[in-house]
């Protein structure tokens, strides 16, 4: 695995960076190819948060954020729980392979814009290239990387889309006209 390890707020050691690495490590044994993977270690207050995003060779990518009083024990968690999400992933594919019934989605009207009103501030802003993949695919990656939506470009009519799990349990689908 290509790992990128950034420590922000603290002087990360050697130890921590070569368990990481080992660690870490151990997700090769469920690729062929090789993967590559950023890990963010950040101290906030008295909190140790741990960040780990990996890009499959698919495009699909898994993420994983645990916020402990240790390191260490971030580590162990992040491991386990992108174990499961490789887990998940495979057999979600093998039935879906097996199984050719569709998830059930509703569309959802375009809403008129609404007026900027004083409130929360954006602190955070992302950029990505968007791959064009089905609905379905939508759905899987969406709960690989545990959000609750999830933006894509719709292969059946290359328009940018998102994806959401509804409180009932299926899917709705936002898309641009």
């Amino acid at each position: 695995m290509k790992l990128t390890i950034v420590a922000r707020n603290f002087e990360m050691t050697p130890d921590l960076r070569e368990l990481t690495e080992k660690k870490l490590s151990k997700l090769d044994k469920f690729f062929a190819e090789d993967i590559t993977g950023n890990a963010v270690f950040r101290r906030v207050k008295s909190d140790e948060i741990l960040e780990v995003t990996i890009s499959l060779p698919d495009g699909q990518v898994l993420r994983s954020e645990q916020k402990t009083k240790d390191f260490y024990e971030s580590v162990d968690k992040v491991l386990n729980q992108l174990e499961r999400q490789i887990r998940k992933h495979k057999t979600k594919l093998q039935k879906r392979y097996q199984n050719t019934k569709s998830i059930k989605f509703e569309e959802i009207p375009d809403l008129e814009p609404k007026e900027v009103v004083e409130g929360p501030k954006v602190v955070r802003e992302k950029a990505f290239f968007l791959k064009p993949m089905s609905r379905e695919e939508a759905a899987l990656q969406m709960d690989l990387v545990t959000h609750d939506f999830y933006l894509f470009r719709d292969s059946e009519n290359d328009k940018v889309s998102v994806i959401y799990k509804r409180g009932d349990g299926d899917y709705g689908v936002l898309r641009e006209e």
